[in-house]
């Protein structure tokens, strides 16, 4: 007697919101794997973009239990972006200790060491953006940038509105990093298609979001990349603020 096969569980073949193109990706958080690095012990490290994709910067999610760091000072050779999502992290650079909470940020210049630990008794997670800086004739080095975004420059039009953490109008910066916000229902005016490049991580809510000539469907919690010039829109759904962290290389020629 033939034994029925059994159907697969509920799950295993299910909905799949990751998509990987050579111009943009969409990555849902659960689908990135844990990495470890040998200067950063104890620390989960999910990298969600890196030139291995065709970025010309890396993007990770940095998962801290209480305790752990890096090992001393760090010293890549790259800029490096730091901007805590949960717990608390402390942040040495230039010989000063900064405290840093949910929601607060540190910019840190090429060739700069930094040490990075978290001092709480819960997990801290971090967005982690690093890029070799690219200078311009006549234009200063940055310097460090320590801030918050409750603090920093507010930028509203109309159902949208920004918190411009850094680079905005500074020559010295190759990158701005930016939270932007839609209230539920708004959308971005115009399809962009723009040499800059970006990498967005949604902080808050859900949208929608035209990458080439797909729309998307993005939750809390995802990794958006795009490169130049991809078509791009956003449309804000459900019921809550969509926030999303945003890169943008700017301030510099493209020759």
């Amino acid at each position: 007697m033939r034994v029925p096969t059994p159907n697969p569980p509920p799950g295993i073949i299910g909905h799949n919101r990751t998509m990987l193109t050579p111009n943009y990706c969409v990555f849902p958080p659960e689908g990135i794997m844990d990495s470890l690095l040998p200067n950063w012990p104890g620390v989960v490290v999910r990298f969600q973009t890196s030139r291995q994709m065709g970025a010309r910067f890396a993007q990770a999610m940095l998962i801290l239990p209480p305790g752990t760091g890096s090992a001393g000072a760090v010293d890549e050779g790259v800029q490096a972006f730091l901007y805590v999502q949960a717990g608390a992290l402390e942040v040495t650079v230039e010989g000063e200790t900064h405290a840093l909470g949910v929601g607060a940020y540190v910019y840190v210049p090429q060739g700069v060491p930094y040490a990075v630990r978290n001092a709480g008794e819960g997990e801290a997670r971090a967005i982690w953006v690093r890029k070799a800086y690219q200078p311009a004739a006549g234009v200063p080095r940055p310097k460090v940038i320590v801030g918050h975004r409750d603090t920093a420059l507010k930028e509203e039009s109309g159902p949208r509105w920004r918190y411009c953490l850094i680079g905005l109008r500074e020559m010295p910066m190759d990158f701005e990093m930016n939270i932007m916000c839609y209230a539920p229902g708004a959308h971005f005016w115009c399809i962009e298609t723009h040499v800059m490049e970006h990498g967005m991580v949604m902080l808050q809510g859900q949208a929608l979001q035209l990458l080439g000539r797909d729309w998307h469907e993005l939750w809390t919690g995802d990794f958006v990349w795009m490169g130049p010039y991809v078509p791009q829109q956003i449309y804000a759904t459900g019921n809550e603020v969509c926030e999303y962290l945003l890169y943008k290389d700017v301030n510099r020629d493209v020759i």
